[in-house]
């Protein structure tokens, strides 16, 4: 934690126990395990990333997820404007819309 953050809850009489009950520690080992998740930072060559870039790096590949999935799910509705409703084709695309 930074000292400016630390003197910050200090001065307003707010510790971290009071605030939450997770641990700096707690914290450490998320932020690690984010990190194996995330394939820009796994893939880096780097082994000392700060936990504020893999945060970033976490929410930019969250927000690529959500993108991938909606041009699939337009891609598929797509796909199922062009084949018959009573196929077993358009059943497996309606069952992966939903």
């Amino acid at each position: 934690m930074s000292s400016r953050r630390s003197r910050s809850r200090q001065q307003s009489g707010v510790s971290r126990s009071t605030n939450n009950n997770i641990t700096d520690d707690q914290i450490t080992d998320l932020v690690s395990k984010l990190q194996q998740l995330i394939p820009e930072i796994r893939n880096s060559r780097s082994d000392k990333v700060s936990a504020s870039k893999v945060l970033q790096e976490t929410c930019n590949y969250i927000r690529n997820l959500h993108r991938e999935v909606d041009d699939l799910s337009d891609r598929l509705s797509e796909l199922l404007a062009t084949t018959e409703t009573d196929s077993a084709q358009a059943a497996i695309i309606r069952s992966l819309l939903m």
